[in-house]
């Protein structure tokens, strides 16, 4: 019994810790790029960053809500669960990011690009996205809008 319990105490060590990086976070609130950065439930609210490099960050349950991060690149990033109520994302880049479950309601994504971008669940309700580029329709069929969705060409979205 013994042994058992000491081998699970060496695994339970031995497990990565993915916690939040808050010295990460903070660096990335002042406008620091963090490629690849543990930005785990951050609060970037109201963030004004424009250009950041957070390509394959995990920014899961992040909240960027409001913020202004225009031309960053979130590439193959971990952005499941994140809260982007209002937040503008122009000509940002999201090519293989796991989006699920994120929340745009309301965000200005014009000339984002979502390339092999994972949008299962993903509401983009009231979110602007005519000149997105990389979106298909297999993965806005995975996706929900509203009737203020705005989507290129003859893309469309089902409602939430």
């Amino acid at each position: 019994m013994k042994r058992l319990a000491l081998a699970v105490s060496l695994l339970i060590l031995a497990t990565p810790v993915l916690a939040q990086d808050a010295g990460q976070i903070a660096r990335v609130r002042g406008g620091a790029s963090c490629a690849g950065c543990n930005l785990f439930q951050g609060d970037f609210s109201g963030v004004e960053a424009p250009g950041l490099n957070l390509t394959g960050a995990r920014l899961r349950q992040a909240d960027l809500s409001l913020a202004v991060m225009n031309r960053a690149r979130f590439s193959n990033a971990d952005l499941r669960d994140v809260e982007a109520y209002g937040a503008v994302f122009s000509s940002a880049r999201f090519s293989g990011a796991d989006l699920t479950n994120a929340s745009f309601v309301g965000t200005y994504l014009e000339g984002a690009g979502f390339a092999g971008a994972t949008l299962a669940g993903a509401n983009f309700s009231g979110a602007r996205l005519a000149r997105a580029t990389g979106l298909t329709q297999a993965q806005l069929n995975r996706a929900c809008g509203d009737e203020a969705t705005v989507l290129p060409g003859s893309l469309r979205i089902p409602a939430c």
